[in-house]
């Protein structure tokens, strides 16, 4: 099996990327090293090899680092002038199962940076690293990261903080908005040969189909990636078409939040003053954001047949929904299936529910006793109709109770990351504790097994912990 960098991207976009070398710190201390994802892509480097890539110090000299010019819509408005601000594209690594961009984040300023310092913070790299760990173990496609290393310097956001750097790995970090920037640029010929590349290097299924499958398979990932945010309660907070994986990832986590309480208007990100990335609008989001892609890629694949494909995501995207969510009460995917789901998340909302929790209480409940929901769900006057409706269609699904049990609790996650956690975990290693953010993120790679000594990781946000703010600078 051949294990090697191959660096197409430089090869094939010489205009889309401006070479540069990392601005390493000159002394640098590892936060968290993800041995097993390392093992996972079998990359050759020691903890110390793998440190000082990612504080920018000692690169493999295979590597090709740069810059990625793209733009794209942010907070619905076109903005030209984006592209890889803070972050550098290492190199493409190749084995015969796959391959993987490895990108640095944090590694000084480019000629994308638009004034800014291209510098990350511990804060955000450490949110960043547990958020795709978190995602991962649920089975929402996502990116993730090798390590995070901080460094001897004081990066200022809205106070003096500490600068760190992340080493993220993603299938590619090929956006929506690279598709953009060469449609306003009239670039046709760069337009085609990055479907090509994506094609060359994700999907060789594709090879010998006509362009408008490719974007069919666009269409049908992001519909399914935002289909698993809303069954888990995950709200990306700043969906523009620069964020946006074009093989549907997630991707560019910032001020990101998995759902307390349940509140389908939920704005996690503090700086979306007018709500447009809310949890309720994601999925209207995704297609919008499709638009925008439709429309770049209009000059090489026919209107009629980028509109047809559109046209299927609601459907692909509420299919998959649908069956991730009636799986999670245990029921087939059914119009009596959706209907209980629908009046279980309605009970949830006027009653103030743990979101994620609720669904564990609940199978609990069924173990033991309904008895042994919360009060204030259980008084709520739709509560006992729901519960003898939903008994019922269980009793008609389901013979094996025990079965039944095993299955929902295999899908319904009883450790989630929430914003407090992620906190407590950030502040002890402010104060040079590492060990919290190692023990969540231990945790969180396994959300659906209860494991030992880990109910501080089950617990609701104390109050605190519910009134976080979380911004763009995060």
């Amino acid at each position: 099996m051949t294990f090697c960098f191959d660096n197409q991207f430089l090869q094939r976009f010489p205009d889309l990327a401006h070479t540069q070398h990392p601005a390493g710190f000159t002394k640098a201390q590892a936060v968290i090293l993800n041995t097993g994802l390392r093992d996972e892509l079998s990359l050759p480097y020691t903890d110390q090899q793998l440190t000082a890539i990612a504080a920018g110090q000692q690169l493999d000299p295979a590597m090709a680092p740069l810059a990625q010019k793209y733009t794209g819509h942010q907070f619905g408005h076109y903005n030209p002038y984006l592209g890889d601000g803070r972050g550098l594209l290492l190199g493409e690594w190749q084995t015969g199962s796959g391959r993987f961009d490895l990108h640095l984040k944090g590694a000084g300023p480019t000629p994308f940076s638009r004034g800014h310092d291209g510098r990350a913070v511990l804060r955000s790299s450490i949110r960043e690293y547990l958020a795709g760990e978190a995602l991962f173990a649920l089975g929402i496609p996502t990116t993730r990261a090798l390590a995070v290393t901080r460094g001897d310097l004081t990066v200022y956001r809205e106070q003096p903080e500490q600068g760190a750097m992340l080493l993220r790995v993603a299938g590619t970090h090929i956006r929506f908005g690279h598709f953009e920037y060469c449609y306003h640029r009239g670039k046709a010929g760069d337009l085609k040969e990055l479907v090509n590349y994506v094609i060359d290097t994700q999907w060789p299924d594709l090879k010998n189909l006509p362009l408008a499958e490719f974007f069919q398979r666009v269409v049908e990932r992001t519909a399914k990636m935002i289909a698993l945010w809303q069954v888990y309660g995950f709200n990306h907070g700043v969906m523009n078409t620069d964020n946006m994986s074009i093989i549907g990832e997630t991707f560019d986590f910032g001020p990101y939040a998995m759902l307390d309480r349940y509140q389908p208007e939920f704005i996690c990100n503090h700086s979306d003053t007018t709500g447009r990335y809310r949890f309720s609008e994601q999925p209207s989001v995704g297609l919008w954001n499709l638009n925008c892609l439709a429309q770049a890629l209009s000059p090489i694949i026919e209107s009629e047949q980028l509109v047809a494909s559109l046209h299927t995501y609601t459907k692909v995207l509420q299919e998959h929904y649908w069956e991730k969510m009636t799986g999670r009460l245990g029921l087939s995917d059914s119009v009596m299936g959706r209907d209980i789901v629908r009046r279980w998340l309605k009970l949830l909302d006027e009653s103030g529910q743990d979101y994620n929790l609720s669904f564990r209480r609940l199978i609990t409940a069924l173990r033991d006793s309904p008895e042994t929901l919360p009060a204030n769900l259980k008084t709520n006057a739709n509560f006992s109709l729901w519960l003898r409706d939903y008994l019922n269609l269980l009793e008609t699904e389901a013979s094996d109770k025990a079965q039944l049990l095993a299955q929902m609790e295999s899908v319904n996650p009883l450790y989630i990351l929430r914003n407090y956690l992620a906190q407590q975990a950030i502040s002890a290693a402010e104060d040079n504790d590492f060990k919290p953010l190692q023990r969540l993120a231990e945790v969180l790679r396994k959300p659906f097994s209860e494991q030992d000594h880990a109910e501080a990781y089950v617990a609701e946000p104390p109050d605190w912990g519910r009134h976080l703010q979380i911004s763009c600078s995060s």
